[in-house]
């Protein structure tokens, strides 16, 4: 059993690795973490019916209107899993209307988020305290994005601490990858097929400006295209970027609370309390990227554990 040692100004504590007593609490536990699935709405859970197969307990929809299939195990987690998720996988592709029908029937569900029934992507978290590295090798050869996620607790007296890790497969010389064939891509053409070609110009030149600025600074940051955003990720998590507010506006967005987007300035134009993140409208040749860098810096710095 490992130990983890939290060291404050009190002193060091030592953390015990705790393993979850159920798969019960262990779904409760991650779901119950605000943040955790930050870009996630769970439509619901335990959607099996009767004796139905292939149908999975856990169904949300991402802030780009993706369905996510979430399959939850509360032991060692191998290779055998994929055939399992693709079958659920398989199941939200071929019946959109049952998916369609949760969704219309859901009175909390985030109204600013678009769905295209009638080519519905599917997205797969895999989550489980520790999953085998092997794993990998067999999720890179399927047509669909799958992330595996690893979740561990550590108790010290009444405090709780997670311990959230995302799978990637290490680099390999270019002549052992083979392409990835039925992935979307997010790039002009895509952007241009759904928006107003010239706010597409727009979006992606501040796009590139504030990964100009994230370099300059020696942001350890990520960037990353998805449907309706650019995100810079700090780890598993968006620290800022630009999104998509309708085929022709755009902004910035940031993941900070509403009370510390109220201290910074500019100050934002809008806030949602569903996704934790800030809006700041974007005048295209008016708003200047390096006016939000004290926004920028403070939800990087919050990311990065320094805030």
């Amino acid at each position: 059993m490992a130990n983890l040692f939290w060291k404050t100004k009190k002193g060091t504590a030592a953390l015990v690795d705790t393993p979850f007593k159920t798969e019960e609490e262990f779904e409760k536990v991650v779901f119950d973490t605000t943040g955790l699935l930050e870009d996630m709405f769970l439509l619901k859970r335990q959607v099996r019916g009767g004796n139905k197969e292939g149908i999975p307990d856990i169904i949300g929809i991402d802030s780009d209107g993706s369905v996510c299939i979430i399959e939850m195990k509360n032991r060692d987690v191998d290779a055998s899993i994929i055939p399992q998720v693709l079958k659920y996988a398989f199941w939200a592709e071929t019946n959109p209307d049952s998916i369609k029908s949760l969704w219309l029937e859901c009175e909390t569900k985030p109204e600013e988020v678009h769905i295209e029934w009638d080519s519905l992507q599917v997205r797969i978290l895999i989550i489980a305290p520790t999953i085998l590295r092997s794993t990998l090798d067999l999720v890179n050869k399927i047509n669909y994005p799958v992330e595996l996620i690893e979740v561990k607790r550590w108790v010290e007296g009444g405090n709780e601490f997670l311990l959230v890790n995302r799978l990637e497969q290490e680099a390999k010389p270019a002549r052992q990858r083979r392409p990835v064939t039925g992935l979307r891509v997010y790039d002009v053409e895509f952007y241009k097929s759904e928006r107003n070609s010239k706010s597409v110009d727009d979006f992606l030149r501040y796009a590139r400006e504030i990964e100009e600025l994230v370099a300059k600074k020696g942001w350890q940051l990520e960037k990353k295209f998805n449907r309706g955003y650019c995100g810079f990720k700090a780890g598993f998590f968006n620290a800022f970027g630009v999104s998509w507010w309708g085929t022709k506006s755009f902004g910035f967005f940031v993941k900070i609370s509403e009370a510390e987007a109220k201290r910074l300035t500019p100050s934002p134009d809008d806030y949602s309390d569903r996704w934790k993140e800030a809006y700041y409208r974007i005048v295209p040749g008016k708003t200047r990227t390096a006016a939000m860098l004290s926004v920028f810096s403070f939800a990087y710095r919050k990311r990065a554990g320094s805030a």
